[in-house]
């Protein structure tokens, strides 16, 4: 049985921490969907077109993994694609809580749908979009956090404050 697993968040903007799960993920499924979710109540900096895109082009070797972009509740998207495991990404102890909770939830929805945890390599424990943003919007150095293409959109996205 070939086992689908998807990757959902916001991805605003992919880091190199999103990356390092991706891609450790993309050795233990037959096939990963990054599930880039629309999340207008966080307004997002990047559109969903934009995060669609880049996600596209800084996970393009993988060669079995998609990206996707969605506006519906992830265990309709999951059955809509077939898969049986939602990925995610736990960086510290103050990620669990909130994500053990989705979890419950996401289960007594559809219980056939499992949730696993992977944990960022350590060099990635500390990073966020959200923190990355800020950085970026403050005008630091982002280029160890994201690849250079997302740094690039960050700088041009910040170019005018």
């Amino acid at each position: 049985m070939k086992i689908s697993a998807i990757y959902p968040g916001t991805f605003d903007p992919i880091t190199n921490g999103h990356i390092d799960i991706v891609a450790r993920a993309s050795r233990l499924y037959d096939k990963v969907i990054i599930a880039i979710a629309e999340s207008k109540n966080k307004q997002p900096l990047f559109t969903l077109e934009e995060r669609v895109s880049l996600a596209q082009q800084v996970l393009s070797e993988l060669n079995n993994v998609e990206v996707v972009g969605f506006n519906n509740l992830l265990v309709e998207f999951a059955q809509q694609h077939n898969a049986q495991v939602i990925l995610r990404g736990l960086r510290a102890v103050s990620d669990f809580e909130f994500e053990f909770q989705m979890a419950g939830m996401n289960r007594r929805l559809s219980p056939e749908l499992e949730t696993v945890f992977l944990t960022p390599a350590e060099q990635y424990e500390f990073i966020s979009s959200t923190i990355i943003r800020e950085i970026a919007r403050l005008h630091g150095d982002v280029s160890s956090f994201v690849p250079g293409l997302v740094k690039q959109q960050l700088i041009e996205k910040f170019s005018t404050e």
